[in-house]
């Protein structure tokens, strides 16, 4: 698939440990040799400023979506190629996904959970067919992908939405796979579940 902007959640912390910091100096590197431009979440806080920093440095395009809420407290990065102003976090969201072609999830927070979380949603009901790429940098996403195993197990996942993700270790194999993405034939599951439904 072709990308031409990525959007990145993650978070306005910047972890315990310096390898978040150095995976993000390494995202951007990679998003930039591979002519990428991207878009995030707008902050000069975090992981948030790592990334959108470096790819400025290397002259990257980086759009930042952010509430004027957030804007008001003075998080917002002056220094973006473009800073979109919305009114909620809801539109941010909404936003992101409309400009973006595809997306990864940094380690993160609530907020990366909350974004990720949607994006899977869009995909499961066909509200878009956009990669989204789960960057597992040490292990970090490990505890969350036993989760998606076990509501598999339980019957409230779907199997063919977990083969739905990409997941790497790496932000070059990411990427790779994010351009080999071809969006699985999801509309089984809706007729599954009626079925379920009707017993």
């Amino acid at each position: 698939m072709e990308l031409k902007r990525i959007c990145v959640f993650c978070g306005s912390s910047l972890g315990t440990d310096d390898a978040y910091r150095k995976e993000a100096t390494r995202l951007a590197e990679t998003l930039i040799s591979n002519n990428i431009e991207l878009v995030y979440g707008g902050a000069k806080v975090g992981i948030m400023k790592v990334l959108a920093d470096n790819m400025l440095h290397r002259n990257g395009r980086v759009t930042g979506v952010m509430p004027r809420s957030l804007v008001d407290k003075e998080i917002a990065h002056t220094g973006l190629s473009k800073l979109h102003i919305v009114e909620s976090m809801q539109e941010r969201k909404l936003l992101m996904a409309e400009i973006s072609d595809a997306f990864i999830a940094f380690p993160g927070g609530f907020g990366t959970l909350d974004e990720m979380a949607e994006m899977i949603t869009f995909n499961q009901l066909r509200i878009h067919d956009k990669a989204l790429g789960i960057l597992n940098i040490k292990s970090f996403f490990d505890k969350l992908i036993k989760f998606f195993e076990h509501a598999v197990q339980e019957g409230f996942i779907r199997q063919e939405h977990i083969d739905n993700l990409i997941i790497a270790a790496e932000p070059e194999n990411l990427i790779e796979k994010i351009k080999d993405y071809e969006p699985l034939d999801l509309d089984k599951w809706i007729k599954d579940i009626r079925k379920e439904s009707a017993v």
